[in-house]
């Protein structure tokens, strides 16, 4: 006879939940995995059924044993009410706010936001009559004079996407909760395990599950979560839209689900060593890291948060593009590419000149973002090490 699950998982500590959420083997054949269900057509039994429509599964779009078994472990794992899947992180990003926001709303973005999150609000919502507004990511409580009768929800994003700003959430949830808002928050760089959204005052979580639920590089998808009292709008709005997550990435989620806590502990202790390794590199100006007792929001990541992850930028002192350019063409070890949370290391340039409009980015010199894999750190400082030597002989 095959092992019931335990019934409440809440007692027991985030490692355990995570190994042990959305699987009931009893109900598999005593296999530990849900399998991968695909389908569209779902058959009823009768007249009677289908005219009334009785049965937990009804279409493909409205969900399967597969999407139930991840659905419900992040649930479990974010301490929200309910949670849908979708193909993508933006794509998760848009169903939480037209989950919100209606013609003649006014939304609050922070200026840290995702940059494509910045092309949807302003190339969608303004298009069908939400007025967006960008604002400071530091204005914590003072979030309060920003907000007026037709504010529906505040976007927060901590830290910020690239630039890395530590946003008081619970303040800016306390202030929006006080006029009837929503928080709707981007939670990819830390996931529930290192920051939990809804214990924090947020209403709506959206991740990328790309990144750290995924950790191989090799599938998309997108998760809301969401309170009670906002649940009912997402799913409403997920069900208008269907945008569902493939059934093949769903199952790989699940199974990246299982070890997500222990990589990501990885990815925060790596992150953080090579973080404290380049902030003594005499080429670089500024490491843009929280948990860094140098980096301006190291109080509010202290308070607010479990840990970090493997995320985080630098700033180089001034240098020609010709010189950053052998540096980075030459590593061996970390790519060059737009996603991150994987098992092997990355960096990229970014420059948020072109696209901020509340504040005013000034830096030294270029700006890198960077993603510490699971490679050995001694490898990855030698790779970055020669890469200083071109940059240095580029001039």
């Amino acid at each position: 006879m095959s092992k019931t699950p335990p019934r409440d998982l809440g007692r027991f500590r985030a490692d355990t939940r995570l190994v042990h959420a959305g699987r009931d083997p009893s109900a598999q054949h005593g296999f530990v995995n849900t399998p991968i269900y695909r389908g569209s057509t779902v058959l009823f039994t009768s007249y009677d059924d289908i005219k009334n429509r009785r049965g937990r599964y009804q279409y493909g779009t409205s969900g399967t044993p597969t999407m139930d078994a991840l659905s419900d472990a992040w649930s479990e794992i974010a301490g929200a009410a309910g949670t849908v899947l979708t193909p993508s992180g933006l794509s998760a990003l848009t169903v939480a706010l037209m989950a919100v926001v209606s013609a003649g709303d006014h939304l609050l973005v922070t200026d840290s936001a995702y940059r494509p999150t910045r092309i949807f609000c302003d190339g969608v919502l303004k298009r069908y009559g939400v007025e967006v507004e960008y604002y400071d990511p530091l204005v914590g409580a003072g979030i309060a004079a920003l907000l007026r009768d037709n504010t529906k929800a505040v976007l927060v994003e901590a830290p910020g996407s690239q630039t890395f700003e530590m946003q008081d959430v619970p303040a800016i949830a306390e202030a929006v909760h006080a006029r009837g808002g929503a928080v709707i928050m981007d939670n990819t760089w830390a996931t529930p395990l290192l920051f939990p959204p809804h214990e924090r005052g947020v209403d709506i979580a959206v991740e990328a599950g790309t990144k750290y639920l995924s950790g191989g590089s090799d599938l998309l998808i997108g998760l809301v979560s969401a309170t009670e009292r906002w649940y009912p709008a997402v799913k409403r709005t997920y069900e208008h839209f269907a945008p569902c997550a493939g059934p093949e990435d769903i199952f790989l989620g699940l199974r990246g689900l299982r070890t997500m806590g222990l990589r990501l502990r990885e990815h925060g202790e790596r992150g953080i060593a090579m973080a404290e390794w380049l902030q003594g590199r005499p080429e670089v100006g500024k490491v843009l890291h929280p948990a860094l007792p140098s980096d301006p929001g190291h109080a509010i990541w202290r308070r607010d948060f479990k840990g970090a992850s493997g995320l985080f930028g630098v700033i180089l002192k001034s240098v020609s593009d010709t010189a950053l350019g052998a540096m980075l063409d030459g590593l061996e070890l970390f790519g060059m590419g737009f996603s991150w949370g994987g098992f092997e290391s990355l960096v990229i340039p970014f420059d948020p000149t072109v696209y901020r409009t509340a504040t005013r980015w000034q830096a030294e010199g270029p700006a890198l973002r960077f993603h510490i894999g699971l490679e050995d750190l001694d490898d990855l400082k030698a790779d970055l090490d020669a890469g200083f030597a071109r940059m240095a002989q580029a001039g």
